[in-house]
């Protein structure tokens, strides 16, 4: 496959999979605001998930206050922020457009047909009238987009570069939200929480932890797994080491390692072994070393291996990243 070729679908993926993500943070922040809380606390969610996405700095430089209309308008449909959910759906589907002949009809007009109903959506002040109505279908047409990409396109390599990209951006995502969240809720005394403090605070940060939970679809799951009051160790665990949980780091890094194997080419082999090394530190973790050497100093050190594992990718596979 030409490099070109293969670097639109990967970030296409990614661009998809990105507005996802966003949307879901926004949703759970947004029904979270509604609760009874002073507006300091509120205000502090806020910045939170514009420090996830590492986009504090940009934001305060053109609005006043970290309110909830501010925030979700900047991270909604602000085309001066590249992260935004309309940034995203555009670069998804021009990335689309550039490798029509890669793609079936179905994805494409999957993706066509959301940037339209996008834009009318925006037009018409359905964001307004209901957010959180407008983040669902946002969630509802990336799913619509990878299920159409798995049930009609052949499984070559235009696929896998599709399926590497989803996951190496839902790992950088799920890394990015447990590290912000995790510190915000225990103010960076992580040994404290975790020894005989934490049963002090569990039952006031429940509804957080469910939030968290919420935002990657995992209050379900966690019920089904662990059967117990929700513990940010075991958040920590499901999110983290649980390969059956679809969000997890470990489950991304399986898919990555996967269909990288499927497209490895002569220079790609330390690329590989990176990926391999990386899922194998998550395959024989244990949740009570990792949070004993430090969460925050794993997950930084996670998504500088993400990072890497990415520009190798590209240097490997697709157009060159500019210096």
């Amino acid at each position: 496959m030409l490099s070109r070729t293969a670097d639109h679908l990967f970030w296409m993926a990614r661009y998809m999979e990105r507005a996802e993500n966003t949307a879901r943070m926004l949703d759970v922040n947004y029904q979270t605001s509604l609760l009874p809380q002073s507006a300091d606390t509120a205000e502090q969610g806020w910045r939170g998930l514009l420090s996830i996405s590492e986009l504090t700095g940009f934001f305060e430089e053109q609005y006043p206050t970290a309110d909830a209309k501010s925030v979700m308008d900047f991270m909604v449909r602000d085309e001066n922020n590249l992260s935004s959910i309309v940034c995203c759906l555009r670069a998804a589907r021009e990335n689309a457009r550039a490798v029509r002949g890669a793609l079936t009809t179905e994805v494409w007009e999957t993706q066509n047909q959301t940037w339209l109903e996008f834009n009318r959506m925006l037009a018409d002040g359905a964001f307004e009238r209901d957010p959180g109505a407008f983040f669902e279908w946002v969630k509802f047409r990336s799913h619509l987009s990878r299920g159409v990409t798995v049930g009609t396109m052949l499984m070559d390599e235009a696929l896998h570069f599709l399926r590497i990209g989803t996951f190496l951006e839902r790992a950088d995502n799920t890394a990015r939200l447990l590290d912000v969240k995790f510190h915000a809720l225990i103010g960076g005394a992580a040994g404290d929480y975790f020894g005989s403090a934490a049963k002090e605070t569990q039952e006031v940060d429940f509804y957080h932890w469910s939030a968290i939970l919420r935002s990657v679809s995992g209050f379900e799951i966690y019920r089904k797994v662990y059967r117990n009051v929700i513990r940010p160790e075991r958040v920590a665990e499901l999110l983290i080491l649980r390969p059956d949980m679809p969000r997890s780091l470990a489950a991304c890094m399986n898919e990555v390692v996967l269909n990288l194997e499927q497209v490895a080419n002569l220079q790609s082999s330390e690329t590989s072994r990176r990926a391999g090394r990386l899922r194998s530190d998550l395959q024989y973790g244990r949740i009570d070393e990792i949070l004993a050497t430090g969460l925050h100093a794993y997950l930084t050190q996670f998504l500088d291996r993400v990072n890497d594992l990415g520009v190798g990718i590209s240097r490997d596979f697709l157009v060159p990243m500019a210096a």
